[in-house]
């Protein structure tokens, strides 16, 4: 029995999921903001800057797979629930920090929260909204985190100025501890359990090119990770998150330190690409819903690594290097959840939790090989400008990867059996 009302309780779920994406978001690009000061304050190098992160991105890939799983298993409203009060928690104690060892230990008690706040988060929304109407769904939802990059691009200068950079982190975490109650309350796992049908799915068409649940058989998890399919895309997303990542860590730093830019003008970059963010998942997102979620990644990473290759060769002129920023931005919010679209549309629903789960430790390697790499090459030559060369050529890879994907048969065989059944 589904309900038939006005308002659809769908996008209750995509508002409170865009608000956790929010914060969450505004902690993890708003670090790359806050690390100039962080470290001047700390008397820490750049290498170190660069390993505090990667604790946070270590205890995300690693838990994250888990998460994928246990948010299939239990319901994605007890896994985000439970996340964002782990998330406030450590985003809080980052504002307690006095030498290297607590930032690496509270960092990554903050990615222990973030593993709840994209893969379950992105499972039910794609859950509460039909498959021709996830592009849409998930450029809405993804200007989450471009608005909060590009708020903190402008609100952490002032903070910083009032305060210090250790209110940031107070800020956030404050705001993460408001969303417990909220996602208690208000998030729904699946609509089936609300007694709904998925958004944009008519009554009476319940075997979708998904098929009844019901009368499904469940795909061996050994059959996902056997599949070409799902190595081709993790490795792109691996190829692909070293190379955004190596420039959305450092830029505010290389504008300010390599180029010369006061503080404020440096981070204003930071607003620019999230303003770009918005208008790229906007736009771009829901095209994909037509022209493909393939073909949607590949014309995004040619462009990315077009941009990347400007920003090498152009980017000491302030004029170019914020062109080239935007235009970079319109696409890197297009990525992330297109790579997270490919478990709905290339494997069986019922595993996608998992699927995306176990895809983000190749995004998460991929950040954090390019930290470590990016900060000993600044450290070691004085310039970002290797290090730059080495993520164009990455995005490059990502492209070629992506290429290689063939249509997977895994969800076509799937549901041709359910309907057997």
């Amino acid at each position: 029995m589904t309900r038939k009302t006005s308002f659809h309780w769908a996008w209750i779920i995509l508002a409170t999921c865009f608000v956790n994406l929010f914060i969450n978001y505004s902690v993890r690009l708003g670090y790359g903001i806050v690390l100039p000061e962080m470290i001047k304050d700390l008397s820490l190098s750049r290498t170190a800057g660069g390993t505090i992160f990667n604790a946070y991105l270590l205890s995300y890939i690693i838990l994250t797979p888990i998460t994928g799983y246990l948010t299939d298993r239990f319901g994605a409203r007890y896994v985000i629930t439970t996340c964002t009060f782990i998330l406030g928690v450590g985003v809080f104690l980052m504002g307690t920090v006095e030498s290297l060892w607590t930032a690496c230990l509270f960092y990554t008690i903050v990615g222990l929260g973030s593993t709840g706040m994209w893969t379950p988060i992105i499972t039910v929304v794609q859950r509460w909204f039909a498959p021709n109407r996830r592009g849409m769904a998930l450029g809405i939802l993804s200007t989450g985190y471009g608005l909060g990059f590009a708020t903190m691009g402008v609100v952490f200068p002032w903070i910083v100025n009032q305060f210090s950079w250790r209110y940031s982190w107070y800020f956030l975490g404050t705001g993460a501890l408001l969303m417990v109650a909220a996602n208690g309350l208000l998030l729904r796992s699946d609509p089936a359990s609300a007694g709904y049908l998925p958004w944009g799915q008519k009554e009476g068409s319940l075997l979708t090119e998904e098929g009844k649940g019901s009368n499904q058989r469940r795909e061996p998890l050994s059959n996902v990770f056997k599949s070409s399919t799902f190595w081709l895309i993790g490795l792109s997303y691996f190829s692909i998150s070293y190379s955004l990542y190596g420039i959305t860590t450092f830029m505010v730093d290389y504008a300010q330190n390599q180029i010369g830019l006061p503080f404020e003008k440096a981070s204003f970059l930071a607003t620019i690409h999230g303003v770009c963010q918005v208008v790229g998942v906007l736009t771009v997102l829901p095209l994909s819903d037509y022209i493909g979620r393939k073909r949607t990644i590949i014309i995004s990473n040619s462009f990315i690594t077009i941009c990347l290759a400007g920003i090498l060769l152009y980017g000491s002129s302030w004029v170019m290097l914020s062109v080239l920023v935007g235009a970079l931005a319109i696409f890197y919010g297009v990525i992330w959840p297109m790579y997270g679209a490919c478990a709905g549309d290339y494997f069986p629903k019922e595993v996608m939790g998992t699927v995306i789960g176990a895809w983000t430790p190749f995004y998460g390697l991929g950040a954090i090989l390019v930290h470590w790499v990016s900060g000993v090459l600044r450290d070691s030559t004085g310039s970002y400008d290797y290090s730059f060369a080495v993520n164009t050529v990455m995005a490059a890879l990502a492209v070629l990867l992506m290429c290689t994907v063939k249509k997977n048969t895994m969800s076509t065989r799937y549901l041709g059996e359910s309907q057997k059944g």
